[in-house]
Parts: C-alpha cells; sequence; structure tokens
C-alpha cells in the first residue's frame, strides 16, 4: 500500500491525509455512532497500528484528532499521540437515532431512509442537519489554510460520516453529496491539488486488505 508515495515528499506538493478510526462494536453492527465514546475493538486497534505502518517516515505539518475516543486511539496507535484534538472533526450528531441501524430506521419510517438524504430526526435530541455539518467542515477547511499554503501535509483522524462530507465540501460539493462516497474503517485517503484545483487522489485505502 504506496501511501508514502500517494502522499508526495515534494516541498510544493501538500495533502491532507485522512483517518477513519478503526472497528468498534458499533461500526461492526452498523449502528450509528456519533457522539458515543466507545472503545476499539481488538481487530479495529490491529489495524491502527497498520495505518501507523503505512504514514511511517511522512512529515506533517499539522495532525489533528477528534476528541472522541477512538479517533483518539485510532491516532495514539498509529504513531501520533501528540494530534492535537479538534472538536471539528467528531462525527455526525445523529441526535435519536443514535446506536440504530440504517435497516431499523427505514423499518419504522416505512421506506427508504439515508443520513445524507433524510436527516435526522427533530425532538428532544434532534441531531445535527446537513447544512451544519457542512458548516463545520467548511470551517476545518479554512483552519488547514496556513498549513497548506505552507507547503505542509496534514493529518486528520475522524469518523465515517463526517470525513465523507469533509472529502465532498473540499471539492466544493455540499456535505450530502459525501454519500457518493464509500469509507471502510482504518481506511487512508488523501485529498490534494492538480493544476491548482482540489481533488481526491485517494480513497479508501485499507492497509492489510
Amino acid at each position: 500500500m504506496a501511501v508514502a508515495g500517494d502522499t508526495g515528499h515534494g516541498p510544493d506538493d501538500p495533502k491532507v491525509v485522512l483517518v477513519r478510526h478503526g472497528e468498534t462494536e458499533w461500526s461492526r453492527t452498523g449502528r450509528h455512532t456519533g457522539l458515543t465514546d466507545i472503545p476499539l475493538t481488538q481487530a479495529g486497534e490491529y489495524k491502527a497500528e497498520l495505518v501507523g505502518q503505512s504514514l511511517a517516515g511522512i512529515p506533517f505539518g499539522l495532525v489533528l484528532t477528534s476528541p472522541l475516543a477512538r479517533a483518539r486511539e485510532t491516532a495514539r496507535l498509529a504513531g501520533f499521540p501528540y494530534a492535537e484534538e479538534d472538536a471539528r472533526l467528531v462525527e455526525w450528531d445523529y441526535g435519536g437515532y443514535e446506536g440504530v441501524t440504517s435497516k431499523e430506521i427505514a423499518a419504522d419510517l416505512g421506506r427508504p431512509w439515508t443520513i445524507w438524504a433524510n436527516g435526522v430526526p427533530a425532538g428532544d435530541t434532534p441531531g445535527e442537519t446537513a447544512d451544519e455539518v457542512h458548516a463545520r467542515a467548511l470551517s476545518l477547511c479554512e483552519r488547514l489554510e496556513p498549513n497548506l499554503e505552507a507547503r505542509e501535509r496534514v493529518l486528520l483522524f475522524s469518523h465515517g460520516h463526517f470525513l465523507r462530507a469533509f472529502a465532498a465540501v473540499w471539492l466544493g460539493l455540499h456535505a450530502r453529496d459525501g454519500s457518493l462516497l464509500a469509507l471502510d474503517t482504518a481506511a487512508i485517503s488523501v485529498l490534494g491539488f492538480e493544476h491548482g484545483r482540489r481533488v481526491i487522489v485517494s480513497w479508501n485505502r485499507v492497509p492489510g486488505r
């Protein structure tokens, strides 16, 4: 898995490397895991270590992580215990759909459902809208600008739905367009530039697969 080559070693080649956290029991069983702070499984820990092997020796000017334990632990096991916590990297807040599978939600509603098209329920625990996630991703892009202008690589440890939304926003699309980008646990993806335009350099590459 040539992640090191994908991220580029030239001084004029800034990249944003995205890492989705390793497997948890809820991700393994398809339960929506927003702000619930649950640990990695043993398999998730192992894959996080493989992520570290793939990224070994690559210099990063900025390393950020979601403050949630599954992302922080992935960063630590990958060799980045010093990763700075940034709340903008937390997962989509699913509100009343927290801990529920897409199949269960669709059965309850009596129709097909996705977070991208249908959002989360209003009420006592409304969660986040796609527009709110979009704004959060835009704010994060702005945070990274000084490092990218300095031709530095950036490394982000975060979560499945948010990283998909972030990649869409990186491309100038709406966060909802993250629906087009499948992303597995412990996957490494790379965003960058081509002819001055923001592009996806590589996507959803899982070490050891």
